[in-house]
């Protein structure tokens, strides 16, 4: 499992772990999609953070039973059930520089984050930081490129190819 802000690269390296495992990668935000027929950002607009929460608890769920690595959204830790089930897998937090993050986040749609990312950044930071903590193995830096993390979360995982 993948935990951290927006824009920490958790889609990214999950697909380059998925590939180094041999197993599959899901991003609980692709997931969410599929299931409500509309991308993940635009149901998060649509329904409000409580539905897309709910949404996102039953995504965490189905993907738990696979074998796959698990990109998930950033905010999933803002529910007390997600967070019982990150404590129970191997779950790596990936945290960036705020300049990074706002660098990666400049093509995409990101409901949470207006027109001042950096400063909502770090309020979302302010807000989950611990729960990131809480519920992860370990931190990893992920400023550096895919595959530098990509090995960095393997070492952190305890976790061999």
């Amino acid at each position: 499992m993948l935990v951290g802000l927006p824009g920490a690269g958790k889609s990214t390296v999950a697909h380059l772990l998925a590939a180094t495992w041999g197993c599959a990668s899901l991003d609980t935000d692709e997931m969410i999609a599929t299931d409500v027929g509309c991308d993940a950002s635009e149901f998060l607009r649509r329904e409000g953070e409580p539905a897309f929460r709910e949404r996102e608890l039953v995504a965490l769920r189905a993907a738990l039973g696979q074998d796959a690595v698990v990109s998930t959204g950033g905010g999933v830790v803002t529910t007390e059930q997600a967070r019982a089930l990150l404590k129970g897998e191997v779950t790596i937090w990936l945290d960036g520089d705020d300049e990074v993050l706002v660098e990666r986040l400049a093509d995409g749609d990101r409901p949470l984050i207006g027109n001042d990312p950096i400063s909502d950044l770090r309020r979302l930071r302010a807000q989950r930081a611990a729960w990131y903590g809480d519920v992860a193995r370990a931190k990893v830096s992920s400023n550096a490129t895919p595959l530098e993390v990509a090995r960095e979360v393997m070492d952190a995982a305890k976790v061999t190819p």
